[in-house]
């Protein structure tokens, strides 16, 4: 598999970086899913993307940027506060550095955010052991492979979300959804270790 971008237009709202306590805790999950080799590192980046929720009222967000190796201890410019989603136009308004774009699966987590009021973190990662066994280990997967970063693949995952936990997006990866970025964290673990 290879990185293919962000399938999506950027719109800048400021160039303010996010500042939010639980970036660190992000930084940890990262490090975590690249040891563990939960998200797979490529040339330039990793298989993989994290998020958590500002603010339970709102859609508001602060996500992973693109082309982000979790390997290396990510600056604050790896970060964007994403403040509005146009799903229907592919559009992204954000806050952060203009020197990147925030994760080619913005629109994903835009809209898993709006559909489960509960989710209040969404942690994305690739692992060849988990997708082996999604089956066997009773983990809801998604009809058909549908290209990353789209508004298809939106609407794939959305089809069978329900109030599932854990989700295989088939020949794709996996998502964890918590009510924090911990509990999303060791979700993923736990299905690694039961494998």
């Amino acid at each position: 598999m290879s990185y293919e971008g962000v399938k999506y237009n950027t719109e800048y709202i400021s160039e303010i970086v996010p500042a939010d306590n639980r970036i660190d805790e992000l930084r940890k999950w990262c490090r975590i899913f690249h040891e563990k080799e939960l998200a797979p590192h490529y040339p330039g980046g990793t298989h993989g993307n994290m998020s958590f929720r500002v603010n339970p009222e709102k859609d508001i967000f602060i996500i992973t940027a693109a082309r982000t190796s979790f390997a290396e201890e990510l600056s604050p410019e790896a970060f964007f506060t994403v403040t509005a989603v146009d799903l229907k136009n592919a559009v992204v308004y954000v806050s952060g550095s203009k020197t990147r774009e925030p994760s080619s699966e913005t629109l994903l987590h835009f809209a898993i955010y709006r559909e489960r009021s509960d989710v209040m973190a969404i942690l994305h990662g690739h692992c060849k052991t988990i997708t082996q066994h999604a089956e066997k280990l009773g983990i809801v997967t998604t009809k058909e492979f549908v290209e990353p970063g789209t508004v298809k693949v939106v609407d794939s995952v959305l089809e069978v979300l329900d109030n599932h936990h854990f989700i295989e997006m088939k020949g794709h990866g996996f998502l964890s959804l918590g009510k924090s970025i911990n509990e999303a964290g060791l979700l993923a673990m736990e299905m690694l270790k039961k494998v």
